[in-house]
């Protein structure tokens, strides 16, 4: 399928490795232009020469910790016109609520609220202006149901989902959607550093767990950053210009729900 986004000009926070790295991949393919992001200058100088080889797009990267203003100006300052624009960072380490002081507490809400709604601000008015945005905040199944030790990501994410309700029903007007991509459990290393918490916390062989976490999901296995990155592709579509304020549940059926 044409995604109509030949020459679209696209910004994929965090996205050196894991579900970022997926995204960029799948615009990468779909023919825009892309401007990556990580902290690893070499895992990022990796990814961006394997998108260039297997696409033929135009790749820039920029090495930054984009919660910070400094990041956030570099990002802007290598594509100040994006017509897409992927949300994404690192959440908080998984931690009891109890292990929470206020430090971590403002960096987790920083990390995972302020710093997209701080992009988004940034990018829509020149998404305005061309009659055209996509912008897709990547949050997470926690959002719907509580995750052991990821309270302070939970919270976040929910305040930008809440946020964003309001906020994608002002953009709607102008050609702009706004969707939340929710994964579940995805083969990640966030994921493969909560199975070595698990052994930790129960003895347990570490191959056991990851056999055990798999079986409790309908569909038996864990989702990739491929069909994660193909399903954010799709929301940044033309074909995908009516979907907005949306929240797509990737998670193999785990959360279970009617609605």
């Amino acid at each position: 399928m044409d995604l109509g986004l030949k020459g679209k000009k696209a910004i994929i926070c965090a996205s050196s490795r894991g579900l970022g790295r997926g995204c960029a991949e799948a615009l990468a393919e779909a023919g825009c232009s892309i401007v990556l992001n990580g902290r690893n200058e070499t895992v990022l100088a990796a990814t961006r020469a394997s998108l260039e080889e297997r696409f033929g797009v135009a790749v820039s990267s920029v090495a930054a910790d984009v919660s910070t203003p400094a990041g956030q100006e570099a990002l802007l300052t290598a594509c100040p016109d994006p017509d897409i624009l992927v949300n994404n960072n690192g959440g908080p380490p998984r931690k009891d609520y109890t292990e929470l002081d206020r430090d971590a507490l403002l960096e987790g809400v920083l990390q995972n609220f302020v710093t997209p709604v701080e992009l988004i601000q940034a990018v829509a008015p020149g998404m305005k202006a061309r009659g055209f945005g996509r912008i897709v905040n990547i949050t997470s199944l926690s959002v719907r149901m509580p995750i052991e030790g990821l309270d302070l990501s939970s919270g976040a994410r929910a305040g930008l989902t809440a946020f964003m309700a309001g906020v994608c029903r002002q953009l709607a007007p102008h050609g702009i959607t706004a969707n939340n991509l929710l994964p579940g459990k995805m083969d990640t290393d966030r994921l493969k550093g909560g199975f070595q918490r698990a052994a930790r916390q129960s003895g347990k062989d570490i191959e056991k767990i990851r056999a055990e976490q798999a079986a409790e999901i309908p569909a038996q296995r864990f989702g990739t950053a491929e069909e994660f990155g193909q399903t954010c592709a799709f929301l940044c579509s033309r074909q995908a210009g009516y979907i907005t304020g949306q929240n797509i549940l990737m998670d193999g059926g785990l959360f279970p729900s009617a609605f």
